[in-house]
């Protein structure tokens, strides 16, 4: 115990995309396990959110560039990596971080990969398909992630549903997907650079059953105690605000999901989860009464 106890304490783990809103959430899991944090920013700028994000250290750099890879991983024992959404290269930044972790002697890879890579209807789904072969023909101790839809594109939706009442998404109502709270998803991360129960792991990361937006809406009626209606929007207007964003082409990819959902939805099995976690994962249910309560509680200062 006293040996794992001093692996952990002297762990660093360089996170890709920490100043972010999700491997942002992978930081103070690993400080609360013990693990010294170094991000990975494209610029000077992002030095200061890096820190006040949890970082201890801080590497600049460019995941396009090898040497500025190499730099930022010199005396680090493990990687969590969450590659550029919908990025056209995003593969092609997936594997050279795997062999530069190689070059660098790294023992643990974290990846972030998305829940049904094998759907290559979904381009960006595939996109993960050439990194996950890079880990598993690597002599890294590699756990993967398979998470679900993620239950903060519902914070980021959140303003505008209180606002009109209404949430909206571009596809049915009726449509059931499987979903996750990705602080859960962080927390697996953390466990796997910081033990080794879930080394060599591929992980299907969802929380317990697939809702759909009319139970969703009643979950946040009951939260805010006034009534939410499941609405309907297209994928022009749903996309809008991420045009300042992305391409015409990752908007394409993005749509493609959306058709998905609207015919099959997202299938996915809680079991994985539940067993990395060692408990129950975050419901739907409890993610939206957060958001509520962070609602309630800016209301009345």
């Amino acid at each position: 115990m006293a040996e794992a106890e001093k692996r952990t304490a002297e762990n660093r783990v360089l996170v890709v995309g920490a100043t972010g809103r999700f491997a942002g959430l992978v930081v103070p899991e690993l400080r609360r396990r013990g693990a010294t944090v170094r991000a990975l920013v494209r610029d000077q700028s992002n030095i200061g959110a890096a820190r006040e994000a949890g970082a201890q250290q801080v590497a600049v750099g460019d995941l396009r560039d090898r040497q500025s890879l190499d730099m930022a991983l010199k005396g680090i024992d493990g990687v969590f990596h969450i590659g550029p959404a919908f990025a056209p290269d995003e593969a092609a930044i997936g594997i050279a971080m795997v062999d530069a972790a190689v070059r660098a002697g790294v023992r643990k890879f974290v990846f972030s990969s998305v829940i049904q890579p094998s759907n290559t209807r979904l381009k960006n789904h595939a996109a993960k398909i050439p990194v996950e072969d890079a880990l598993y023909s690597s002599s890294l101790e590699y756990t993967v992630l398979h998470p679900a839809n993620f239950m903060q594109n519902i914070h980021s939706a959140w303003p505008g549903i209180v606002e009109s009442g209404v949430f909206a998404e571009p596809f049915p109502k009726t449509a059931r997907l499987a979903r996750v709270d990705y602080r859960d998803v962080a927390e697996v991360a953390a466990i796997a650079l910081t033990e080794d129960r879930l080394a060599f792991a591929t992980l299907e990361l969802c929380a317990e059953g697939r809702h759909n937006r009319l139970e969703i809406a009643a979950m946040i009626s009951a939260a805010l105690g006034r009534p939410i209606e499941a609405g309907e929007i297209s994928f022009h207007e749903w996309a809008a605000p991420a045009r300042a964003i992305y391409t015409e082409q990752q908007l394409g990819l993005l749509a493609k999901v959306h058709e998905h959902y609207a015919t099959v939805g997202l299938g996915g099995n809680s079991l994985a989860l539940r067993a990395a976690l060692e408990r129950e994962p975050r419901t739907m249910q409890a993610f939206i009464n957060d958001l509520a309560t962070n609602t309630r509680t800016r209301l009345d200062a």
